[in-house]
């Protein structure tokens, strides 16, 4: 049915640059898609959202630094990620919200490594 794969992690230094994608395979219509990330012994935590409204909204750690962007035509969305920290590592999930019910995240993918050196 519908998959969402991610890709496009990778490990960086400080300072650098990463744009990850999520393709998404099969049709879909979401309230809203987001990414998350979740660094080892952490909680998930959660990046950023994009509302099918247009409403685009992040956590405080990464706004100005991060964009999530999403091209229909090639059904994907993306995460352009600037000024990376070492902060920023962990494991990067695209996920997707049902149709009813509002911003609320039922569709995950894999994942994809983000690795930040000093």
């Amino acid at each position: 049915q519908v998959r969402l794969v991610e890709s496009g992690g990778g490990s960086v230094q400080a300072g650098g640059s990463l744009r990850l994608s999520c393709a998404i395979y099969g049709s879909y219509s979401p309230v809203c898609m987001g990414w998350f990330r979740q660094a080892p012994g952490k909680e998930r935590e959660w990046v950023t959202t994009i509302n099918n409204d247009g409403r685009i909204s992040y956590v405080g750690s990464v706004k100005v630094r991060f964009t999530i962007s999403q091209d229909n035509a090639k059904n994907t969305l993306y995460l352009q990620m600037n000024g990376l920290k070492p902060e920023d590592t962990g494991t990067y999930y695209c996920a997707g919200s049902g149709n009813l019910y509002g911003c609320a995240y039922a569709l995950w993918g894999q994942g994809t490594q983000v690795t930040v050196s000093s």
